[in-house]
């Protein structure tokens, strides 16, 4: 929601095609996800910029390894830092900006096969909640969207919205998110 609020011509695109596919006379339900790819790009996007934790779970090497000219001892820990993977200018042009139309015409998903987004991890240890979230997440924010319209507290501007992230066992804003509901 904070970076669609400080994105108004987003918040209104996603609200859009919510409104031309499901309609306003009923609620968004699971299966109108799938043809809703402005909402499912707004999501990828928010997961490359702000994944839920900083950090995989971390692994231990099975054996001595050399990536990069790093030797990396059998036994060692390996943590992956998803919320560098996600701002890595080698791999996301404009790395640091909010663009979900980035996700619009390619098939990069964050299901573990896509590992420069991985926020629930890939493989054997994939995150057993990921089928839970993906639904979760793009009913919540979809049914937020379209039964609401949204202003930031007080007249603030977007620009104004500290968007500075406390690194904990998961992520969180440093200043939480004052949004305040309208009628549409």
């Amino acid at each position: 929601m904070t970076e669609l609020l400080c994105n108004p011509e987003k918040l209104s695109r996603v609200r859009g095609e919510i409104i031309d596919i499901v309609g306003t006379n009923r609620q968004v339900q699971e299966s109108d996800i799938l043809r809703l790819p402005f909402l499912q790009a707004v999501v990828k996007e928010t997961l490359r910029l702000h994944p839920t934790g900083p950090f995989l779970i971390p692994h231990n090497a099975e054996t001595n390894v050399e990536i990069d000219g790093y030797i990396i001892p059998k036994n060692a820990q390996i943590l992956v830092n998803v919320w560098a993977n996600g701002r890595d200018s080698n791999t996301w042009s404009n790395a640091d900006s909010f663009l979900p139309e980035r996700f619009l015409n390619n098939q990069i998903d964050f299901r573990g096969k896509d590992f420069e987004l991985i926020p629930f991890g890939a493989g054997q240890r994939i995150c057993p909640g990921l089928p839970l979230a993906y639904r979760m997440l793009h009913l919540m924010l979809a049914t937020l969207i379209s039964n609401f319209g949204w202003k930031l507290e007080k007249g603030i501007k977007p620009e104004e919205v500290d968007m500075n992230e406390k690194f904990r066992l998961t992520l969180q804003k440093a200043i939480p998110l004052k949004a305040l509901p309208t009628k549409l």
